[in-house]
C-alpha cells in the first residue's frame, strides 16, 4: 500500500474498510485509491497539500487552508479516513471529530472563542464585519449554554450537533 504504482490486495481493501469503519465499500476503496494514485503525482504513497490543491473543489473551499493542516502527507489509509466523514455513511460522532479537528487548528484538544471566530472569518470573508461575526458566535454560544470564555471540547461539539436540526449531509463521488 505505501507505493502508489502497487495494487490494493484483498486485504488491504479490508484493512482500509476496518480503519474507516466500513463507510466506504470495497468498491468506492478501489476508486478512491485510484483518485489518490493520480493525486500522487510523484509516486511515494503520500498526498502533499500541493498536490490536494490541484483538486478544484478543494482549492476554493473557503476552509482550504485550515484543511491542508490535516492532510499534507497522507498515506492512502490516512486519505480514506479522511474522506470518511464526508460519506453519508459516516456517523454523526465521525462527522463531530472531523468538524472538531478542522476547528482546532492547534491540535491542544480544545476550541475557544478565537478558534471559532477565525472559522466564521475563513467562511464569510469581508461579508461580513468583525463585531457583526463576534455577536452571531456569542449568540449562537449563549443559545448553546457556552459563554465567549468557554473553551469546548469534542464532546461539546456532539452535545451542540446532536441537539440542533443541523445535520452534514456533504457526500464525496468516488467514480
Amino acid at each position: 500500500m505505501g507505493n502508489a504504482s502497487s495494487l490494493l490486495t484483498q486485504y488491504d481493501i479490508e484493512e482500509v474498510q476496518e480503519h474507516c469503519n466500513h463507510t466506504f465499500s470495497q468498491q468506492e476503496i478501489l476508486s478512491l485509491y485510484q483518485r489518490f494514485c493520480q493525486l500522487d503525482r510523484n509516486g511515494c504513497g503520500f498526498v502533499s497539500g500541493e498536490e490536494f490543491l490541484s483538486v478544484p473543489e478543494f482549492a476554493v473551499n473557503p476552509l482550504s487552508q485550515r484543511l491542508l493542516r490535516m492532510i499534507d502527507g497522507l498515506n492512502f489509509k490516512e486519505f480514506v479516513a479522511f474522506l470518511s466523514a464526508f460519506s453519508a455513511h459516516a456517523s454523526l460522532q465521525q462527522k463531530v471529530e472531523f468538524i472538531f479537528r478542522v476547528y482546532d487548528s492547534d491540535g491542544n484538544g480544545k476550541v475557544s472563542f478565537n478558534d471559532m471566530l477565525e472559522v466564521l472569518q475563513d467562511l464569510t470573508g469581508p461579508f461580513i464585519s468583525e463585531t457583526q461575526r463576534e455577536q452571531v458566535l456569542t449568540r449562537v454560544l449563549e443559545e448553546a449554554g457556552y459563554s465567549k470564555d468557554s473553551s469546548l471540547v469534542q464532546s461539546d461539539f456532539l452535545k451542540i450537533l446532536g441537539s440542533s436540526d443541523l445535520k452534514m449531509e456533504v457526500e464525496i463521488p468516488v467514480d
